[in-house]
């Protein structure tokens, strides 16, 4: 049904509701499922609206990812993001409580991301705008791993990302998507990963 004048969200309100509309339309439907009109119909708006936001297939696209951005920089604030002093155990419980939220809050979003990225390799247009966006999240984690003490912080940042994005694949919508981790296990495999890195063997004698 459509919404009232009077009640109908404008300028950044209506920019978002769009976005997400589109999101959920991209983990509900897939690439081939999001058009303008389907994210009229899905927002609630009048035909026509999210052309005017966004005339472009491209600049549909754009507002996806940044959109995606938003919501995933969410799942984890700032506030919650531990310091140099934290050791191993305060960063696998902040990196393993950002995970499982994911997991376990949020899955939809994580199937949109997939089609964005799968998107992204197919359109370079697509493909600068999407790690530009990306680059938010991966210099962060570098200058964390750097302040942990970490000998090569970009490689361990790859690292990192690398389990963390494989353990949500598998688990999303992977082989393991009927058993997703408990936190505790999360934070155990976290754990493993980060004292390897971080912890400097004995020297010899």
């Amino acid at each position: 049904m459509a919404q009232s004048t009077s009640s109908r969200p404008h300028g950044a309100a209506r920019a978002e509701l769009i976005a997400d509309a589109a999101l959920a339309l991209l983990a509900e439907r897939g690439m081939r499922g999001l058009t303008h009109r389907a994210v009229d119909e899905a927002a609630g708006l009048p035909q026509g609206s999210t052309s005017n936001h966004a005339r472009t297939r491209q600049a549909l696209l754009e507002a996806a990812v940044r959109r995606q951005a938003e919501r995933e920089a969410s799942v984890l604030t700032l506030e919650e993001m531990p310091g140099p002093a934290a050791g191993v155990d305060g960063l696998a419980d902040a990196l393993a409580l950002a995970l499982h939220r994911h997991l376990t809050r949020c899955p939809e979003l994580l199937v949109s991301r997939y089609e964005l990225a799968l998107e992204a390799t197919r359109r370079p247009e697509l493909r600068a705008y999407y790690d530009a966006t990306g680059a938010q999240f991966r210099e962060p984690l570098v200058a964390m791993m750097a302040a942990a003490g970490s000998s090569e912080p970009a490689r361990h940042a790859l690292s990192l990302t690398a389990w963390s994005e494989g353990l949500l694949f598998s688990c999303a919508v992977g082989s393991y998507h009927s058993a997703v981790p408990s936190l505790d296990e999360v934070r155990a495999g976290f754990g493993e990963l980060l004292r390897g890195m971080l912890q400097r063997p004995p020297a010899e004698e």
